[in-house]
Formats: structure tokens, C-alpha cells, sequence
């Protein structure tokens, strides 16, 4: 490989250059080419991955086991019934073990400060997963599907993100957005506006990338425009159910659906969400909820913009794996 990250965790997104980012999405790409054509080399041979989980995983477990495994790479996953990381063990102790056995480890959990001290005390890269402040693999993914979908360079993309801009989803893409110089737009009720700390990273990184950004609790304004408008659940995991009513007549001005699309003015626009999204009825969260605030057609996105061709969502999932591939080769590669 003419480019290398050789041994770099990603903790962070701004931990990373706009040019390590878009050196990991141009090796994404091949590597997505190579697997489709089945032309694809492993780098990883005999590497060994540990994967730590504190959460459900769907998307980020298997983007990582097949990402290893297409690589020639060996994968031992760990949640919480399998670790005794935080109960009986430390996050130092259990990295001081985790260290001498595996080449890098994967968390994903609630704890940041966890994740770090898994980076001191390994001495091998930790790549994360998501934690309540950063989603720094989805974003790769993100970015990713946005430029395989636009004919425009990156620095002229625009997209939206609306609902809670407060969660790790909104703060991840605006700093994403800010790092290589998009134009981002969050959108929100202002008592759910971003972090100042968060605010402050992208404002930083804006500066230095001529990315564009802004923060408006105004979503026709918001969207006036757009290549893409994402969204996410509206509770985030971990919190209470009892927030659901609140957060509904919070955001329910924010629903993605058919009005709002067609305000973004673009006949190309496309619609992004990382998933698990309540656009229905057909699980047992989507039921509850709907049938406890009669909402019927969909949550945070209504049911016929996610089964339009409008939805991306699952370009964005099959993306994870493609670009999480990337990082471990970039990383750990021959």
C-alpha cells in the first residue's frame, strides 16, 4: 500500500486528517470493487480482532466479522455475558490482557473514558464502535454512500441531519461533515441543540476546511437545497421509555416524510439513517409506540419515504462493512 495508518486507533473522528479520511474512503471503494469482482487480496492473515460489545450490535458486529474474515483475519467477540470488563475487571486490567493476545480490539459501549484506558494500557490500535460521544465507523460509511450517490465533490455536498441534534448521531456528523468540508446542516428543537464542546470541534474544524455549518430549529430552511437529509430515533438507547411522549411533541415537526423531502427543491435528494429506524408498525418497539401515540405511519421517518427509492439506508449498512474493511487494513495490513 503506497499510504499507511500502521497502527492508529480511531478513537475519535478528528483524531484523524481530512487526509486519512479520505484516504480511507478511496481504499474502501477498491476494496468494495475487489469483493464485488472477486479479484479481493487478504492483508490480514492471521491477525487476531477482538470485538467488545457493551451494546446490541447488528451492522457494526458483522461489518467487522466479515471485514475480517474477507480479510483472512480471526475474530473472537465478547458482550457483556462474556466479559468481566467493568463488573470484576477493570478496563486497564482487562487491556493488559486483551493486549498480549490480539493485534486490535473494537468497542463499542457507553463509556469513552473506558475505551481510551483500552488504548493506553493494550498497546495495540482500538478502533470504536460507538460510545455515547462518537460513531466514527458509521461516519466513514456515511460519507462514503453520500459520495457514491452525488456527482459533486465532497466540499460541495450538502446534507441535513433532524431530531435530537444532541445525540451521537448529530454530533458525529457534523464534526464528520466539518473535517473534510461539507455543508452541514442540524436541525432540531433548540432545548435538543448540539453540545458547546461538539460545536466548538467542528467550529475548529471548519475553519481550516471551509465546510459550512449550520444549526437552525427551522427544517424547511434546513433541508431548502440538500443532497441528503438523515435522521435517527428520536430515544436513544439507554434512555428511558418514559421520554417517548416528550421527545414525540418535541420532534414531531421534524418527521422525515414526503413534504419534507420535496422541500428540499432537488428532484435527486436521498434520504440516510443508520439504522434500526421506527418507520413502522412490524416491531415490537415500532408497535408500542405507535399504538401509544398513534403514530401509525412511521416515528422519526414515515413508512413511505423508507420504502421509496429515496432510502439509502441499506447502502449505508452494506457501506459500514466496506469501510471498517478499510480501517483495519489501513491499520493493520501487510
Amino acid at each position: 500500500m503506497s499510504f499507511s495508518l500502521g497502527n492508529r486507533s480511531l478513537l475519535r473522528l478528528q483524531d484523524y486528517s481530512p487526509r486519512d479520511f479520505r484516504y480511507l474512503l478511496d481504499l474502501a471503494r477498491d476494496l468494495k470493487h475487489a469483493k464485488r469482482a472477486r479479484t479481493e487480496q487478504k492483508h490480514l492473515r492471521d491477525k487476531q480482532v477482538c470485538l467488545i460489545s457493551e451494546r446490541a450490535s447488528t451492522r457494526t458486529r458483522c461489518a467487522f466479522e466479515v471485514a475480517c474474515y474477507d480479510q483472512g483475519a480471526h475474530v473472537t467477540y465478547l458482550d457483556q455475558a462474556g466479559a468481566q470488563i467493568g463488573h470484576k475487571e477493570s478496563f486497564k486490567d482487562t487491556a493488559r490482557v486483551l493486549g498480549r493476545m490480539f493485534d486490535a480490539i473494537e468497542y463499542r459501549g457507553a463509556n469513552q473514558n473506558g475505551m481510551e484506558q483500552l488504548t493506553k494500557w493494550s498497546g495495540v490500535p482500538v478502533f470504536n464502535g460507538l460510545t455515547a460521544e462518537y460513531h466514527p465507523t458509521q461516519m466513514l460509511a456515511d460519507v462514503m454512500t453520500m459520495r457514491e450517490h452525488s456527482d459533486k465533490p465532497l466540499h460541495q455536498i450538502k446534507y441535513a441531519f433532524l431530531g435530537d441534534t444532541r445525540n451521537t448521531m448529530a454530533h458525529s456528523l457534523m464534526i464528520a461533515g466539518c473535517l473534510v468540508g461539507m455543508d452541514v446542516r442540524l436541525c432540531g428543537p433548540k432545548v435538543l441543540w448540539p453540545a458547546d464542546d461538539y460545536v466548538k470541534i467542528a467550529r475548529g474544524l471548519q475553519e481550516r476546511s471551509g465546510a459550512t455549518l449550520t444549526i437552525t430549529d427551522d427544517p424547511t430552511k434546513a433541508v431548502e437545497g440538500v443532497d441528503f437529509i438523515h435522521t435517527d430515533v428520536w430515544v436513544s438507547t439507554g434512555e428511558p421509555k418514559s421520554l417517548w411522549r416528550e421527545r414525540i411533541e418535541l420532534l414531531l415537526r421534524y418527521q422525515v416524510n414526503k413534504e419534507l423531502m420535496r422541500a428540499a427543491k432537488n428532484s435527486q435528494v436521498k434520504f440516510m439513517h443508520c439504522l434500526p429506524a421506527l418507520h413502522d408498525g412490524e416491531t415490537t418497539t415500532g408497535k408500542e409506540i405507535a399504538d401509544a401515540h398513534g403514530l401509525r405511519s412511521g416515528i422519526e421517518v414515515t413508512d413511505e419515504v423508507f420504502e421509496s427509492d429515496y432510502n439509502l439506508a441499506f447502502e449505508q449498512a452494506e457501506n459500514r462493512m466496506h469501510t471498517i474493511k478499510a480501517l483495519l487494513v489501513a491499520t493493520l495490513g501487510d
